[in-house]
């Protein structure tokens, strides 16, 4: 006896078998009803192709079959390798992030969506022939260009003629481009504004042929630049993915309309991110929530964002509802200006007490708490000049800086900014910029925060003496990056960070699914990775839409079994019932030669008889 298997590959990658076992014919008619479908599917090689498998010639009734599943994203290895331009199914994308110090071109690219609407495109960084990510930067801002906002695309023409120059010349009508300025550009008058844009929406697509409309050029909000940076890092985490059956890491999303029921999909990591200047932070809200008031719940309007990601608006599993703000003046270096102001202020005020009327200078040294141990440092500020000596005392320190959060209750962050809430016990945050920097850089301990472990180095290294922690820079005991400014203001920031996590965000002291990071998988993620996600996420839909209207080709035969999945089954149905007459027919036969045999058995008996007699 023989088992027969056939297997049908479907357009959108489905998978279809039957196995046709203990049929109880002979291997002779398996090999030839074998070789009458092999017929059958050669008649048929415009379509996608039947395949026939002759798994056993045994008596097994049962076999196993081994799949190897499909991943979404490459392995690190292969995301590090040189990105093949001649392939013609890439498609590729260019963002320019027009910030205040500087503009950055990036390219990106991405293979053919997979045909699954719940799925995202695979977008990854270009890499040239000798791996390197295809970045270019020039200096200074396009928000230099206030006055003379003829010169915009003139200021861009290096980045997007470096962006050309990777792209295959075919690939540059169908490659979007996005210009899409930052903080330096909102700053400026909105006119200011209207007039660079206009001047590259004019000029850009004279001079260059890809994909670029009015809507492509733009300046984002702070809200926008913060969503972007979380759809970004998510995206290369892999929280985009469905969730597996059984993992831990998942939350219940009410969808925020009455007739769905909650889903379970990957938990998303929220971000912090404290640079010099500004603060920011997005993190996921699941579940819908309760405002006391409704005052409350209309200052909440502007700092929640509500999302598809979604090829199709129609398919709710990637809608995400992300709390992002940014605090201005609660950067590192701004929240140490903050303070030495109110230092000069003080010492000034203390001054004028004692009588001394010069309000020049105060020579009796103010002690410092936030500043190593025999560190001496004179601040100025408008002709005033105050002399400071470090005590290096850090729970003071942290006393001190605590007043320049301005919160006040449980709802209420940063500045008395409302606050959605976190659920400390099923969350996860990266932390980047100064949180990295003051845990790794002179403490060493980046990575996972451990708020415990994280106060006792900071508490030590602002004890110890000035003339120690230089001599300790010198011998290179610290990271790379760290210089004397780092050495002079680390006890500062430390307890500054140190406060906006626990005071200001409320994170618990024991939270420990804090990391804090510089790189993920060893690269930076930029936030124009999360932009470009965003701005073709309806991409997929339009490529379906397409590949359903295509005209046939060859023959009506690859169109049928191609594009029409119902006419396909109706064959497959047809298929199988031919395979069921013919097994019939088959057993027919084989009954009709056993009833012949069992008669010419009964003749030769009955003519032997008288033989016998």
């Amino acid at each position: 006896f023989c088992r027969l298997s056939f297997s049908c590959l479907l357009p959108a990658s489905w998978h279809f078998s039957v196995s046709l076992f203990s049929l109880g014919v002979s291997l002779r008619q398996c090999l030839l009803f074998l070789a009458w479908l092999l017929t059958l599917s050669h008649m048929l090689n415009n379509s996608e192709p039947l395949q026939i498998n002759v798994l056993q010639v045994k008596d097994d009734l049962h076999s196993k079959r081994s799949f190897c599943p499909s991943h979404r994203y490459l392995s690190i290895v292969e995301t590090m390798e040189a990105t093949d331009v001649a392939n013609p199914s890439l498609n590729f994308g260019v963002v320019v992030d027009c910030g205040s110090s500087g503009s950055r071109v990036f390219v990106y690219y991405w293979p053919p969506h997979n045909g699954n609407p719940h799925s995202l495109l695979d977008i990854r960084q270009m890499r040239d022939h000798s791996r390197t990510p295809v970045v270019k930067k020039i200096k200074p801002g396009i928000s230099t260009l206030a006055l003379t906002p003829d010169k915009a695309s003139d200021y861009l023409q290096p980045l997007l003629s470096f962006a050309a120059g990777h792209i295959p010349r075919k690939k540059h009508k169908e490659t979007p481009l996005y210009i899409l300025c930052t903080a330096g550009m909102r700053m400026l008058p909105e006119s200011q504004q209207e007039a660079i844009l206009e001047d590259l929406i004019t000029d850009v697509p004279v001079a260059f042929d890809f994909l670029f409309s009015s809507s492509h050029a733009e300046v984002i909000s702070g809200k926008q630049e913060g969503v972007y940076a979380w759809i970004g890092i998510n995206f290369v985490l892999g929280r985009f993915d469905h969730a597996e059956e059984g993992e831990d890491a998942v939350v219940k999303v009410s969808p925020g309309t009455q007739n769905q029921q909650p889903i379970s999909r990957k938990r998303t990591v929220g971000i912090i991110d404290m640079g010099g200047a500004s603060l920011q932070i997005a993190y996921e809200v699941p579940s819908a929530i309760t405002f006391t008031s409704p005052e409350q719940e209309e200052a909440a309007k502007s700092l929640l964002a509500e999302f598809n990601l979604g090829c199709d608006v129609e398919h709710t599993q990637h809608v995400y509802r992300v709390y992002v703000t940014t605090f201005l003046g609660f950067g590192g270096n701004m929240a140490r200006q903050r303070y030495e102001d109110l230092l000069v202020n003080s010492s000034y005020s203390r001054s004028r007490l004692t009588g001394d009327q010069t309000g020049m200078s105060v020579s009796t040294p103010y002690p410092e708490p936030c500043l190593p141990v025999g560190l001496t440092d004179s601040v100025h500020r408008g002709g005033q000049t105050v002399f400071l000596r470090g005590h290096g005392d850090w729970l003071k320190c942290q006393e001190v800086v605590r007043p320049f959060l301005e919160e006040s209750n449980n709802n209420i962050s940063l500045a008395g900014v409302y606050q959605a809430p976190i659920d400390f016990h099923n969350s996860e945050f990266y932390g980047f910029s100064e949180f990295y920097y003051c845990t790794e850089d002179l403490l060493r301990i980046g990575g996972l925060y451990d708020s415990t472990k994280y106060t006792r180095a900071a508490t030590d290294y602002c004890a110890t003496k000035w003339s120690i922690l230089k001599q300790r820079f010198k011998s290179s005991l610290y990271a790379p990056q760290a210089d004397l400014s780092r050495l002079k203001y680390q006890c500062f920031k430390s307890a500054w960070m140190y406060e906006v996590l626990h005071s200001g965000f409320k994170f618990p002291k024991d939270y420990t699914s804090l990391k804090t990071a510089q790189l993920v998988y060893d690269k930076e993620v930029q936030w124009t990775l999360g932009a470009i996600l965003f701005k073709t996420r309806f991409l997929p839909l339009r490529d379906l839409q397409q590949e359903a209207f295509r005209p046939s080709h060859s023959s009506w035969l690859r169109f049928s079994f191609v594009y029409n999945h119902y006419l396909f089954f109706a064959c497959i149905l047809v298929v199988l019932l031919a395979i069921f007459l013919y097994i019939l027919r088959l057993r027919r036969i084989h009954q009709r030669e056993l009833r012949q045999a069992e008669t010419l058995d009964l003749l030769w008996v009955e003519e032997g008889e008288p033989l016998t007699g």
